[in-house]
């Protein structure tokens, strides 16, 4: 059983790579970066893995690293989070393969709890951002899986993936409070879905499946925004998978300096933040208990896996005095 699995896991990340190798072209990915060979490949436990922010140098150095979505078109991964429709607030959930069951059921368990409309209440603007690993083709089965209604892209390269530091682990760790399936009913659903892609040739382009994520909190520096005028147009070069050399797009003029001011690294396949953690990084209310469990739903509570300060607090603040203002008027 185990030879059988680290076949098709061979097999899988070598048609990963082979598909990205056919969007890149000969030319390479659209920027070189330094991985650290000494970090081993897979482990047989539960991995040490910092937490810590990365660094403003970082995120210049992924600015142009480029995602695909649905359609397989490529996009920078700034422009997820300073784009020119972009929220102010944007939460970068990285899962592992799209046949990941425990994944799957984090994002069901998001879905239900996170709303769009919840999130449209917030002060500030705020979205939620899913980037997987996989074929870009397998992202609509990913949407219909999870009910999930946040845009999801994919990184095949990883790239991102390695420079924020995201390890890699075959690992299941403890049973978190968003799970609800049994392992046993996620394995038959993830060979399922596997299985019914083997005519489109998708059933071995998953997505690395020892890759795991984690999440990823983009705020401003400061909750009210200096950015008061139209941007200018004007022209930038960009690179992407089919062209590293780069292309022209409108320059989107000024935009805020945004910062990771929170984040988490999973340590084993299911070890994403709890929902209560992310609920209250994002300034909603936690008293909503979207887990029924009250049991499950008490010790999520008490866990605690990402580091940083958000600005939910100060969002609070205003969403008062926004609510006093009303009463007085």
């Amino acid at each position: 059983m185990a030879g059988s699995t680290t076949e098709a896991t061979a097999q899988s990340t070598a048609g990963t790579d082979q598909t990205t190798a056919t969007a890149r072209g000969s030319r390479g990915p659209p920027k070189p970066i330094d991985i650290d060979k000494t970090k081993p490949q897979d482990f047989d436990g539960q991995v040490s893995t910092t937490n810590g922010l990365p660094s403003a140098e970082t995120l210049r150095e992924v600015d142009d690293y480029v995602v695909l979505d649905r359609d397989g078109k490529t996009r920078t991964f700034e422009s997820l989070y300073n784009g020119r429709n972009a929220a102010r607030r944007v939460l970068v959930i990285f899962v592992r393969h799209f046949f990941c069951g425990n994944c799957q059921e984090y994002l069901r368990s998001l879905s239900e709890s996170v709303t769009v409309e919840s999130l449209l209440r917030l002060p500030v603007s705020t979205c939620i951002v899913v980037i997987g690993c996989g074929d870009p083709a397998l992202i609509d089965m990913y949407v219909e899986a999870t009910n999930c209604p946040f845009l999801i892209y994919t990184d095949p390269t990883r790239s991102l993936f390695d420079k924020f530091g995201m390890i890699k682990t075959l690992s299941l760790g403890p049973k978190p409070a968003y799970m609800k399936k049994s392992i046993t009913k996620g394995i038959f659903d993830s060979i399922g879905q596997a299985l019914r892609h083997v005519p489109d040739g998708l059933a071995l382009k998953s997505g690395d499946q020892r890759q795991v994520g984690g999440e990823f909190l983009f705020e401003p520096l400061d909750i009210v925004t200096p950015i008061t005028t139209p941007r200018e147009e004007g022209h930038k070069r960009i690179a992407s998978l089919d062209d590293p050399g780069g292309h022209d797009r409108l320059d989107e003029g000024p935009i805020e300096v945004k910062r990771v001011s929170w984040c988490h690294r999973m340590t084993t396949t299911r070890d994403h933040a709890e929902i209560p953690e992310l609920m209250e990084i994002l300034g909603l209310d936690s008293q909503e208990h979207p887990i029924k469990d009250k049991d499950r739903w008490t010790k999520a509570l008490e866990v605690r896996k990402g580091t940083g300060t958000t600005m939910a607090n100060q969002m609070s603040q205003v969403s008062s005095a926004q609510e006093e203002q009303s009463i007085s008027s």
